[in-house]
């Protein structure tokens, strides 16, 4: 592990729940480490399970509603120019922003399994005007059961922590896949609507 994260993520620790709070919120390091950190926080009593988990949706959540409203108010030319400081790429942008295009709202909540897309999504959100309480809604649910996972094994790992990448996968690939059929289906169910409409 670098030693900038490492300087991070004990800093953090002195922090407690807050320490999971920002370092969520601020993204200033990939949030599966900081996840299972906190895991390992919790498997030596310095936190709960439970408080963990709740700092690190509403920080995750907060996180992705500064991306709703960069995307809202600064739009596709503010992105493109100063999206390289947010660690977007354009190409994470075009991508996100097809896939909602195409498949609506529901994108929110699905494409934070997807790694391409699970933060670039949260801009064109921003820039469709999707209401920010039908957003903040569905990326809150999305992220219980990511975060619920990576503290989960984090605590499982104990010492071992800094090896999630590799005992994650098999766990990630289902949550992937799980997310696919959702979007499948959320596409499925908008055709039959419009279709639906049509006919009426």
């Amino acid at each position: 592990m670098g030693e900038l994260i490492h300087s991070v993520l004990v800093y953090l620790e002195g922090l407690g729940y807050w320490g999971i709070f920002l370092g969520l919120m601020l993204e200033v390091i990939p949030n599966e480490l900081l996840l299972a950190y906190a895991g390992y926080l919790v498997s030596k009593g310095d936190i709960n399970f439970i408080g963990a988990i709740i700092c690190a949706v509403v920080g995750g959540t907060l996180a992705q509603v500064v991306l709703y409203w960069i995307g809202r108010y600064g739009g596709r030319p503010f992105l493109e120019k100063y999206g390289k400081y947010l660690l977007i790429s354009k190409h994470h942008i075009d991508v996100a922003e097809n896939w909602f295009n195409r498949y609506g709202t529901g994108m929110i909540f699905t494409a934070r399994f997807i790694p391409i897309v699970r933060h670039a999504i949260s801009l064109p959100g921003g820039m469709a005007k999707m209401p920010l309480g039908k957003f903040t809604l569905y990326t809150a649910l999305a992220l219980i059961p990511y975060s619920f996972l990576y503290v989960f094994l984090g605590m499982k790992l104990k010492d071992n922590w800094e090896t999630i990448d590799e005992i994650a996968g098999p766990y990630i690939k289902p949550l992937i896949i799980a997310a696919i059929v959702l979007t499948v289906l959320y596409v499925g169910y908008q055709f039959y609507l419009k279709r639906k409409g049509k006919s009426a």
